[in-house]
């Protein structure tokens, strides 16, 4: 497990050549669960990169997956923006990385999802980036929408119409993803562009969340209105009372002021 990053409850980002700010309040935490012996998970919360990443291949070997994206995504950064194609390039070294960390062949991997603070047209915006099952969700109007599309069997089932969303979540496949970072393959990485809107809440976290607890009391949570280090906490808590089956780990983001759109 890697946790890099800080929690702040106000961090306020100059926006160039636009004569705005806007504020930011997050809180990452994570946990091993009460079925694993080790944490595969890690994660980055700072500005301008919140990711989750999920490590596989087994005892320590999968959060040697974890840590190398989430430390390349680190040193991706140089200042309170980045570019997307600085983030594809970052999960393109952690490839390497990985490779170089697979001395015995046993094939490890991760998966890696989050948002990071980007320019579009010269206006603030988030861009969403994901491999695997791990996701974003953005909660705004007291409406919780998955942002990510989850890279696994399961969800080609359902896009297939062979599956409900709400049979996926319980099928006996419902681990197998189609998408990683690692195994010696270039990733493939899904990204997408979010306006930010003042009051709105960004949750990003690996399944060993999602897998506990429903959507629907996902949006009671960020619906409370808590700070976000209670927020994140309170998700983590949720998921152990269902039985913490895997790693848990959990960042809530908060946007506490944005320029008009």
């Amino acid at each position: 497990m890697t946790a890099l990053g800080r929690s702040s409850v106000r961090h306020v980002v100059s926006v160039p050549d636009h004569g705005a700010t806007l504020a930011l309040s997050w809180h990452g935490v994570t946990h091993t669960g009460y079925r694993r012996t080790a944490n595969e998970d890690s994660y980055l919360a700072d500005v301008p990169l919140f990711a989750v990443a999920d490590g596989m291949g087994g005892h320590s070997h999968g959060d040697r997956a974890s840590d190398a994206v989430v430390r390349r995504l680190q040193a991706a950064v140089d200042g309170d923006l980045i570019e997307p194609e600085a983030i594809v390039e970052a999960l393109n070294q952690a490839t390497w990385d990985i490779h170089q960390l697979d001395d015995a062949d046993r094939g490890i991997g991760t998966t890696v999802t989050g948002v990071a603070l980007t320019l579009v047209d010269g206006a603030p915006r988030f861009v969403c980036f994901n491999v695997g099952d791990s996701r974003v969700y953005r909660f705004a109007g007291n409406e919780l929408t998955q942002v990510t599309t989850d890279h696994s069997i399961v969800q080609e089932m359902v896009d297939a119409g062979q599956l409900t969303a709400e049979q996926a979540e319980n099928h006996p496949e419902s681990n197998v993803i189609t998408r990683a970072i690692g195994f010696s393959i270039e990733p493939q990485v899904d990204l997408s562009i979010l306006p930010i809107v003042e009051g709105m809440r960004l949750l990003i976290c690996s399944d060993g969340l999602t897998k506990e607890v429903p959507a629907e009391r996902l949006r009671l949570h960020l619906a409370a209105r808590l700070s976000a280090r209670e927020t994140a906490n309170a998700l983590v808590d949720a998921a152990l009372a269902q039985g913490g089956r895997d790693n848990i780990t959990v960042i809530v983001v908060d946007v506490v002021r944005a320029p008009a759109p």
